[in-house]
């Protein structure tokens, strides 16, 4: 064996080809080629032709829209509806006291929160393309809303008599303060999904192809600094005025300072404790991960200890403790949105509208790339319109995506939108049987619920928007074939003479490879070469089920057939009747194997059981490739990988100096990826791989 793959490489190291050709500019290439005719369409049709339905698109438009139609009817609920409790229950307990904060940060009452987290998750099990993210309550979108609200509504805005002592004066200026708030960040709800829903029903979901790993992480940073500054003053027990805008983590900072001297101790050892308690209970959740079946509900038994000390205690008269206060039963009747509102918010719900996306999809993508499922970025959009938009007729704020939520969810064993709809339904317990119970909780613990929150804002969207507006392009893709007699490829779409060789399919992007566009060239690489490797697997392992049972039937209809023709009298030839059977189950290199199988060649055997793609042999074209970044190298190695696992041999050509030295860079080369599969030319690539596929002859080559 070895000694075949030292002849195969020496062959491949003496190969040589002569070529006798005139010299080609593009002038006399054209010339000698002939345009393939096409039948342009007018308008007119094209419009007709997308406009025609059959009961087929009919069907996949619905399925697209209602993804729930296509998964809730499959769904094994022996494999997954025990993970999907447990993730539930897991995930609601952290759901009720976010929801209480992250209203809060909202500028409005803590019950929106409680609404924010019931109907949009509720709505996103209908609408919903990724399995595992926790729809609701988000700390950056509720602070983008706060700010807006109190800009909107401050507190300047509602008459209160300075010298007036009168309780019942004071607790209807805030009751009329806090309903112009509410009344803003429910406009900004229902404006922001209508924006979310324009984009969606327009495709403007591929803007996720530009939310990379690096981005998120960027984009998630920012928010620690801007969460926990506009929290200090909950923690201290210090009353200051609420900023937004440049500069407001500054004129925060500053005001907390200036009143340094009238820190509230109660509040701020209760805020402490909280911090301390939550803290021991996520290291106990990271060392004993494996052991532990769900992760500790530190956050509810906080909630639940600061809520009794609070009661028993009486720390809102006594110690002046900020506590969370009236939380309403029962669900509030529907009711439209302000629309005379949406003038001055407009330009922040398109804001909220983006960052939602970002953050909702963003997630997504690295579930749906860590569980082997893809997602719809038209669709998530569309989900999170219908959510913020039908979710705003009933009080709820806007929400997005919660990553701390989202990785409970994964982590405790979530494996559908089921685990987020129980969540929900824990949520919707609260409002209408126990909420009361959370009235004293002191907001000081709210501020501690913040320290989880390591990664960033809105700049680092901004700024990757911009940088990607001058490296868009719109790449086209094609396949390669030979002009004959020559060693020219062009598109075998564009020109009648060009052929494709048998086996081997040559790929072409104008475009270089960077996280932009890795997602795009990955799909147009298995559209173009009809070869997708995950399919081809799947079809080869459904294959090996459902020959495998076919053997076990014709073991079994065997064994039946060969028992009937025994007499039961007979002791010899019962005895060899047992005999034969049991040789019959002997086992094969571990498996029991019917003599039928035995006799099958392998040849045969592989035919029957494993689906074979016909192409052997897969050339990127990387001429046109100026650079390529670590996602672009991530990309080609998963490529090169996937396409290994069912038989096709993935080879690189014409790839230049710059971009080899940028791959070398990236560690892109090892054991598995070496640069034999580099090539100088298209040519070099074909004839080698014709080599190791045995279809040349082992001699010079002479076109």
């Amino acid at each position: 064996m070895e000694h075949d793959q030292e002849q195969e490489a020496c062959v491949e190291q003496t190969q040589r080809y002569c070529v006798q050709r005139p010299i080609y500019n593009q002038e006399l290439l054209q010339g000698q080629l002939h345009k393939r005719q096409r039948t342009s369409q007018t308008l007119g049709q094209r419009i007709a032709h997308s406009c025609r339905c059959s009961s087929k698109k009919a069907k996949s438009h619905l399925y697209s829209f209602l993804p729930i139609l296509k998964w809730l009817p499959r769904y094994p609920v022996k494999e997954y509806l025990l993970g999907d409790i447990i993730s539930g229950i897991s995930t609601g307990v952290m759901q009720l006291p976010q929801g209480l904060a992250y209203a809060l940060l909202a500028a409005v009452p803590p019950v929106f929160g409680l609404y924010s987290s019931f109907y949009p998750v509720f709505l996103y099990t209908f609408f919903g393309t990724s399995k595992h993210i926790s729809i609701g309550t988000f700390a950056v979108v509720s602070m983008m809303v706060g700010s807006v609200a109190v800009r909107e509504v401050p507190d300047e805005i509602i008459s209160l008599d300075s010298n007036s002592t009168n309780t019942t004066d004071v607790l209807e200026y805030y009751s009329a303060r806090d309903s112009k708030r509410v009344q803003v960040a429910v406009a900004l709800a229902f404006l922001s999904g209508i924006i979310q829903l324009c984009l969606g029903f327009l495709r403007f979901g591929f803007l996720s192809i530009y939310l990379t790993e690096p981005l998120v992480r960027g984009f998630t940073t920012a928010a620690a600094v801007h969460v926990f500054t506009s929290q200090l003053k909950y923690l201290l027990g210090i009353k200051t005025s609420r900023y937004s805008g440049p500069l407001s983590v500054v004129y925060s900072i500053a005001a907390v300072l200036s009143k340094i001297t009238t820190t509230n101790i109660a509040a701020l050892i209760v805020g402490l404790t909280c911090i301390v308690l939550l803290l021991i209970g996520k290291e106990i959740n990271l060392r004993f991960k494996k052991k532990l079946p769900v992760p500790i509900p530190m956050e509810i038994i906080v909630v639940i200890i600061g809520t009794g000390v609070s009661y028993g205690m009486n720390l809102n008269e006594s110690y002046k403790v900020d506590v969370v206060g009236n939380i309403p039963q029962g669900l509030r009747a529907p009711a439209v949105p302000e629309i005379q509102l949406i003038p001055a918010v407009f330009v922040d719900a398109v804001a909220i509208a983006i960052v939602g996306f970002s953050m909702a999809v963003s997630m997504a993508k690295i579930f749906a790339l860590k569980h082997g499922y893809t997602i719809d970025g038209n669709q998530e959009l569309i989900a999170l319109g219908i959510c913020n938009s039908v979710g705003s007729f009933f009080q709820t704020i806007s929400i997005t995506c919660s990553m701390s939520r989202s990785l409970v969810q994964e982590s405790t064993g979530g494996k559908t939108q089921i685990a987020g709809t129980l969540s929900a339904v824990m949520v919707l317990l609260v409002i209408v049987a126990i909420g009361y119970l959370f009235e004293p909780l002191p907001q000081a613990f709210v501020a501690s619920l913040f320290l989880g929150l390591d990664y960033g804002l809105l700049t680092a969207v901004t700024f990757a928007m911009i940088t990607v507006i001058y490296r868009t392009q719109s790449p086209e893709y094609r396949i390669l074939g030979q002009i004959p007699n020559t060693d020219i490829y062009c598109d075998v779409e564009e020109y009648e003479e060009v052929k494709e060789y048998p086996g081997i399919k040559i790929f072409q992007a104008n475009t270089s490879l960077y996280f932009a566009n890795s997602e795009s060239y990955t799909r147009a690489l298995k559209k173009k070469t009809g070869v997708d490797p995950g399919a081809l697997l799947k079809a080869r392992r459904k294959a090996q089920k459902r020959h495998a049972r076919e053997i076990k039937a014709a073991n079994e209809h065997r064994k039946k057939a060969v028992l009937k023709l025994v007499s039961p009298s007979t002791n010899d030839v019962e005895a060899s009747v047992k005999h034969e059977i049991a040789s019959d189950d002997l086992p094969v290199n571990g498996k029991l194997e019917d003599s039928s199988v035995q006799d099958m060649s392998p040849d045969e055997h592989e035919h029957f059981v494993e689906p074979k793609s016909s192409i052997h042999s897969l050339i990127l074209d990387f001429t046109p490739v100026n650079f390529v970044d670590s996602v672009g190298a991530k990309t080609l190695k998963s490529i090169i990988k996937e396409y290994k696992e069912v038989g096709v041999c993935v080879c690189i050509a014409s790839c230049s100096g710059p971009v080899m030295n940028e791959l070398t860079r990236l560690n892109f080369f090892d054991k598995s990826v070496t640069r034999e599969l580099l090539f100088h030319s298209i040519h070099d690539a074909v004839l080698a791989c014709q080599v190791k596929d045995g279809s040349a002859a082992q001699a010079d080559f002479h076109l």
